[in-house]
C-alpha cells in the first residue's frame, strides 16, 4: 500500500506540506498555476481552480444569490454588527455555492473560494464610476468597514479559513476608468501614508486578509503589479503579509503595452514576480484563448534568464497556502464549512437580512416642515421618476441575480395597497434631454394628493469601464448634477403645488441645489439591493427611522472640485475641502432628535503614547424611537505642518427609545491621534487635540445641541510610528 504524500497529511505543519507539493510539481506544471484558471494536476489528483470569485454585496456573477445593497450604501449606515452579520451571510453563501458546483463536478470561473472584494479605494473624486464599490472618501470608515467584512468572510476558525478575502486596487486607484491601464497616479509621500495606504494597512494588519489585488495604474512611474515599494518594501516587509498578490485583470500585459516600461510580456511577467505578484489574472485578454502563448510569457521569462525557478516556487508557497487553509487538500469531514447547506443561499433568513440592510442605508437630507413620514392615509399617490421602477438601480454592479426585486415604485404599491391609488409615471428618460414623458407626470400629479418622485442615477450612468454603457466617459461622469430632463421635470411637478418627497438614487455624490430649495423632503436610497423597494417605503411611511450618514461629501458643483486626474488630497473630500458642501460627510437626519451632553476624557493631559478615553451622553429628546450614529472627530490645533481639518476617529450606530439616554465611549490609541508629515512618516507631537462628538461633523447638523466639544493636550516626547 503506498504511503501517503505529506501534502495530504493534515497533521503536519502548513509550511511542510505546501513545500511537499511543491517538490513534487514539473517546471511545465508550475508555471500554468500562475494564472486565475489554473490548471488540474491529475497525477496528484489535483483539480484544477478558478480564483475568479466575486462578491462586493453578494455573491457575484454565480446565479442566483442575495444581493444586498451596494458597499457604499452599506458605508452609510456607519453599522460595523450589520457589516458583520451580511459578509457573513456572504460567506456562508459563498461556501455553500462552491460545494454544491463541486458535487455537479463544475469548478468554473466564480464558482471558487477566493472572493476578489473588498474594494477600499477611497472615493476622493465623484466622478469616478466604480466609487459605488467603496466604502467612501474617509480612511477610517474604509478601514473600520473593510477589516469587519473581511472577518465576516474569511470566518474564525482556528486552522480554516472560511473564503479568502482580497482586498483591492492597491494602491491609488480611482481615477478616469477610460485611462486605467497607462495612467501614473502622482502621489506625496504624504497622501499615500495618510490617505491612500491605511485602509490596505488595516486589511491586512487587522484584518489578516490572505489575498490583496494590485492596481492597474502606475504610482509615481511604477506598474502597482509590478511594484518593489508596495508590494515587498510595504506590503511585505513592513506590513509582514504572508499571503498572495493578484493582478487585476490583464494588468500585467499593461506593464508593456499600455505603461511601456517592459518591451515584451516576458518581460512584464517577469517584473511583476520578481516584485512579488504570484497570480496573474487574464495575462493578456486578449490572448485569452491560446494558453500556450499565455504561459509563454512566463515560460519565456525562464529561458531569458529574466526570471529563475525559485521565484515561481516562492510565489506558489504563498498561492498553495491559500488553497490549504481553505481546507482544499484535506477530507471535507475535517474542515467544519463543508457542511453548510445549499440551502442558505438566497434563504428568507438573508432576504430579511438585506432589508434591514437596505433600511439602514437610507439617508434623511431633508425634512422641512416634518413632511416625512407620510402617516396619514393618502388617497391618490403619483410616483414619477426614471429610477422609480428600475431594477439597475437596486443592483449596482457586480452583483448577482436576486429571485425576487421590489422596485421602490412596487414597495410603495405594496405598502399602501388597499388604502391608497398608486399612479406611475416615469416622466422623462434617465439621461437624455427629453419632454416627451412630462405630460402624463403632470396629469398624474395634478389628479394626486402627493407626489414622490424618483429621480438620479443608475449603474448605467456609472461604473467599471465598459460597463455603465450610458457612461460619458465609459464608466466615469462628466457632470455630477441631475442628469437630462430631471430637473425640469422636478420644476414643472413642484409648480403644481402638491406635497413633494424627492428619492434619489445613485452610488455616489449627486449635485441638486435646485432640488433642495425647492423640495421640503429628500431622502438619498443608494443601490439598495434586491428589496430596495420595501426599504425604502418603510422609510417613507414612518415604519422605520432613517439613520443613515453620507460617507462622502455632496459638492454643490463639479467646479468645487479639482481635477480628477490630481490625486493630491489637496481641496478634496471634507479632510481638506474648504468649501461649503451641499451636504457634509457623516450628514444624516433622522425622525427624532438627539442631544449630547456630559463630555468626559480620561484627562486633559495625555503622555504621548498613552490611551484617551472619550465618553459622552445622548438623549433622545424626540417622541419616537430612532438610531443615531455617534461620530467622533480630531482636528490638531497647532500643526506644524499641513494636516486635515479634521478626521473622523471613531463612531457607534445606536438605539434608544424617546427620553432614554446611553453613554457612548471611545477609545483613542496613540495612532489614533497621529499625524502624517510631508516625509510620509506618522508621528506625534505634543500639542493640543480638538475633540467634536456629535451626530455629524461639527457645524452642519441643523438640531440645536447636537454636538460637544472639548480639548486634551498631548505632553512628552515625540513619537514616530514604523
Amino acid at each position: 500500500m503506498d504511503e501517503k504524500p505529506l501534502y495530504l497529511n493534515y497533521n503536519l505543519p502548513l509550511e511542510e506540506r505546501i513545500n511537499d507539493l511543491i517538490s513534487r510539481l514539473t517546471l511545465d506544471e508550475k508555471i500554468p498555476q500562475f494564472l486565475n484558471n489554473a490548471i488540474a494536476i491529475e497525477r496528484l489528483n489535483m483539480p484544477k481552480y478558478d480564483w475568479w470569485s466575486e462578491a462586493l454585496h453578494g455573491v457575484g456573477f454565480a446565479g442566483i444569490a442575495t444581493v444586498f445593497p451596494q458597499a457604499i450604501g452599506l458605508a452609510a449606515t456607519f453599522d460595523l454588527e450589520l457589516m458583520s452579520e451580511v459578509s457573513k451571510a456572504i460567506s456562508d453563501e459563498g461556501r455553500a455555492k462552491h460545494h454544491e458546483a463541486v458535487r455537479n463536478n463544475q469548478r468554473k470561473i466564480y464558482q471558487g473560494l477566493t472572493f476578489w472584494s473588498p474594494n477600499v479605494n477611497i472615493f476622493r473624486d465623484p466622478r469616478w464610476g466604480r466609487g459605488q464599490e467603496t466604502y467612501g472618501e474617509d480612511p477610517y470608515l474604509t478601514s473600520r468597514m473593510g477589516v469587519t467584512f473581511i472577518k465576516g468572510l474569511q470566518g474564525d476558525h482556528p486552522k480554516y479559513l472560511k473564503l479568502v478575502a482580497t482586498p483591492k486596487h492597491y494602491v491609488a486607484y480611482s481615477g478616469l476608468e477610460h485611462e486605467r491601464h497607462f495612467f501614473d497616479a502622482k502621489v506625496s509621500k504624504k497622501d499615500l501614508y495618510e490617505t491612500y495606504l491605511p485602509a490596505f494597512e488595516a486589511c491586512i494588519k487587522e484584518g489578516k486578509a490572505e489575498g490583496i489585488m494590485g492596481a492597474y495604474n502606475r504610482v509615481n512611474g511604477e506598474p502597482c503589479c509590478a511594484s518593489k515599494l508596495l508590494l515587498q518594501d510595504i506590503l511585505r516587509e513592513k506590513w509582514k503579509f504572508k499571503g498572495h498578490v493578484v493582478s487585476d485583470c490583464g494588468a500585467i500585459k499593461d506593464i508593456y503595452h499600455d505603461h511601456k516600461v517592459a518591451k515584451t510580456g516576458a518581460e512584464a511577467a517577469a517584473m511583476a514576480i520578481n516584485a512579488g505578484c504570484d497570480l496573474i489574472c487574464s495575462l493578456g485578454i486578449s490572448l485569452k484563448k491560446n494558453k500556450k502563448i499565455k504561459w509563454g510569457w512566463i515560460s519565456n521569462a525562464i529561458q531569458q534568464g529574466l526570471l529563475t525557478e525559485d521565484a515561481i516556487d516562492k510565489a506558489l508557497i504563498r498561492l498553495f497556502r491559500a488553497r490549504f487553509l481553505l481546507g482544499m487538500f484535506d477530507p471535507p469531514e475535517m474542515v467544519p464549512y463543508t457542511t453548510i447547506p445549499y440551502e442558505v443561499n438566497d434563504s428568507e433568513t438573508h432576504r430579511q437580512l438585506a432589508i434591514q440592510a437596505a433600511r439602514k442605508t437610507v439617508v434623511l437630507l431633508k425634512n422641512e416642515g416634518k413632511v416625512l413620514p407620510l402617516r396619514e392615509v393618502i388617497k391618490k399617490i403619483a410616483v414619477i421618476g426614471p429610477t422609480a421602477d428600475n431594477k439597475d438601480v437596486l443592483l449596482g454592479n457586480y452583483f448577482g441575480v436576486p429571485s425576487r426585486y421590489t422596485t421602490i415604485l412596487q414597495g410603495i404599491k405594496e405598502k399602501v395597497v388597499g388604502k391608497s391609488q398608486v399612479y406611475f409615471a416615469e416622466g422623462c428618460p434617465l439621461k437624455e434631454k427629453s419632454e416627451e414623458g412630462f405630460s402624463e407626470a403632470i396629469r398624474i400629479a395634478k389628479e394626486a394628493d402627493a407626489i414622490i418622485m424618483v429621480l438620479g442615477i443608475s449603474p448605467r450612468m456609472e461604473g467599471e469601464q465598459g460597463q455603465a454603457i450610458e457612461s460619458d466617459l465609459t464608466g466615469d461622469r462628466i457632470d455630477i448634477g441631475l442628469p437630462g430632463s430631471q430637473n425640469s421635470l422636478l420644476k414643472e411637478i413642484h409648480e403644481i403645488g402638491k406635497p413633494i418627497v424627492l428619492i434619489l438614487t445613485g452610488g455616489s455624490a449627486l449635485s441638486f441645489e435646485q432640488a433642495k430649495e425647492m423640495i421640503p423632503a429628500i431622502l438619498f436610497a443608494w443601490y439598495p439591493g434586491e428589496e430596495g423597494g420595501i426599504a425604502v417605503a418603510d422609510v417613507i411611511f414612518g415604519d422605520y427611522n432613517p439613520a443613515g450618514r453620507l460617507p462622502v461629501t455632496f459638492y454643490k458643483s463639479i467646479d468645487q472640485i479639482p481635477d480628477i486626474r490630481d490625486y493630491n488630497m489637496k481641496g478634496r473630500t471634507y479632510r481638506y475641502f474648504e468649501g461649503e458642501p451641499l451636504y457634509p460627510f457623516g450628514f444624516g437626519l433622522s425622525y427624532t432628535s438627539f442631544h449630547y451632553d456630559n463630555l468626559d476624557l480620561s484627562s486633559d493631559e495625555v503622555r504621548i503614547g498613552e490611551d484617551v478615553s472619550i465618553s459622552v451622553e445622548v438623549e433622545n429628546t424626540g417622541n419616537i424611537f430612532g438610531e443615531e450614529v455617534v461620530q467622533l472627530y480630531l482636528s490638531n490645533a497647532s500643526p506644524k505642518f499641513t494636516v486635515p481639518i479634521r478626521e473622523l476617529k471613531g463612531f457607534k450606530r445606536i438605539q434608544l427609545d424617546k427620553n432614554e439616554r446611553k453613554v457612548v465611549i471611545f477609545t483613542l490609541h496613540p495612532h489614533d491621534y497621529s499625524t502624517v508629515n510631508m516625509e510620509g512618516n506618522r508621528i506625534v507631537d505634543p500639542g493640543e487635540i480638538i475633540i467634536n462628538v456629535g451626530g455629524s461633523q461639527p457645524g452642519f447638523r441643523e438640531n440645536n445641541g447636537n454636538f460637544v466639544n472639548g480639548t486634551f493636550k498631548l505632553i512628552g516626547k515625540s513619537l514616530m510610528f514604523e
